[in-house]
């Protein structure tokens, strides 16, 4: 059975099917199938109309009453035409200069009696060698449908829950961020920050955001299929070092992008840093849940007493001291768990174990001092066994 837009569609094409067209008029439409019939049949009964009242305009100014009423219906056609191409998706442009013209003819036209033309009516420069209706195949209407689809909770945090959901056009997975309903004022500033820090950021290895809607609270993103932990914990005996290497590669370009805005994470965890996957084991970084990020020169900054954060460096004393060398503590852990597959500091063995202790060493001045240092060293590791875990993980 016909949709009501395919229905609708078949009644437009119907209505003209009939009726002659000039070939000069079919010329101007040769990529319009199956509507070039229609707009060759508008543009040429315009064309006519508008032929006809720049000859009264120079005579009497009396736009005859049937011409009168014949451009109304045809103006009205065109809105018709319009509104059902709309219903299928497709955005139908009229002319910007026949536009106005129409606009101006609306002023004076009458159904009864004839129509006065205005006296600064200025004469109509006829269309006869370019299209005056067009459908550009970039335009399409997209419909607000997210609203509308079923989601399932794939996740919480202290401040917001995410679910996943189908999209029906797409044929794909999308997420939703919605924060909770008994957030502090702050906290919900702080909510929609995070989307719009996120908006900002273009890079593939941070998680795209799409769009905010503040009357929920909430926003959509790319989906991905599994948290860095779980994600190792599945496939830990398939990864070799090659693709744990990749996968510290891919989580260091993204937080060495970031620190280059100016962006501080401050929760680098196991479970913020997310993997899309493909098949087998293929999969890339995404930086996710940047809850607790920190923008330069930001006013919002937790005190001391609300240290927050999975994996704090134990030299910090308040989040309004937190710093780059700080963030490279909690990678140092990060790192040892993608080469290692085990959460221990002490998995890590040769080159690899001795740039997780220059993240996590105490001393601030045998740290890494910036991200881009750790890239280079980790860039130079070999492919060797002696680089993987002590232990073979259960």
């Amino acid at each position: 059975m016909a949709t009501p837009e395919e229905m609708m569609l078949q009644d437009l094409l119907g209505k003209y099917a009939g009726v002659q067209v000039s070939p000069a008029y079919l010329r101007l439409y040769p990529e319009q199938a199956p509507t070039a019939s229609v707009f060759a049949n508008l543009h040429e009964r315009l064309n006519a109309l508008f032929e006809f009242m720049n000859a009264k305009a120079r005579t009497n100014r009396h736009f005859n009453a049937n011409e009168s009423r014949e451009l109304l219906a045809v103006i009205d056609e065109i809105r018709d035409c319009r509104a059902i191409l709309r219903r299928l998706g497709l955005d139908l442009k009229v002319h910007e200069y026949y536009t106005q013209v129409i606009s101006d003819c609306k002023a004076f036209l009458s159904e009864s009696y004839g129509s006065e033309i205005p006296e600064d009516f200025p004469r109509i420069d006829l269309m006869r060698y370019e299209p005056v209706f067009l459908l550009p195949e970039t335009v399409m209407h997209i419909p607000d449908r997210w609203k509308s689809v079923k989601l399932k909770m794939v996740g919480q945090g202290a401040f917001a829950i995410v679910y996943r959901y189908a999209d029906p056009e797409y044929g794909k997975y999308f997420a939703l961020k919605r924060a909770k309903r008994n957030l502090e004022e702050k906290d919900l500033i702080r909510f929609r920050q995070e989307f719009e820090m996120l908006k900002a950021l273009r890079f593939p290895y941070v998680l795209e955001v799409y769009r905010y809607n503040a009357d929920s609270n909430e926003y959509t993103m790319e989906y991905c299929d599994a948290t860095l932990d779980d994600y190792i914990f599945a496939n830990n005996k398939k990864l070799t070092f090659g693709i744990r290497k990749r996968i510290a590669l891919q989580f260091l370009y993204g937080l060495n992008y970031l620190h280059s805005k100016g962006h501080l994470h401050r929760d680098v965890s196991y479970r913020n840093v997310l993997v899309k996957q493909y098949d087998g084991v293929a999969g890339v970084v995404k930086l996710a849940d940047f809850g607790l990020l920190k923008e330069r020169g930001s006013s919002l900054t937790q005190t001391e007493s609300e240290l927050r954060g999975t994996i704090l460096d134990p030299t910090i004393r308040s989040f309004k001291e937190y710093n780059a060398l700080n963030e490279i503590y909690a990678i140092g852990f990060v790192l040892s768990f993608i080469f290692s597959g085990r959460k221990h500091i002490n998995a890590c063995a040769g080159a690899a174990r001795a740039i997780v202790d220059k993240c996590t060493v105490l001393d601030h001045a045998a740290r890494y001092q910036s991200v881009r240092a750790i890239i280079d060293d980790v860039e130079s590791l070999a492919a060797n066994a002696s680089e993987l875990a002590l232990e073979t993980p259960a």
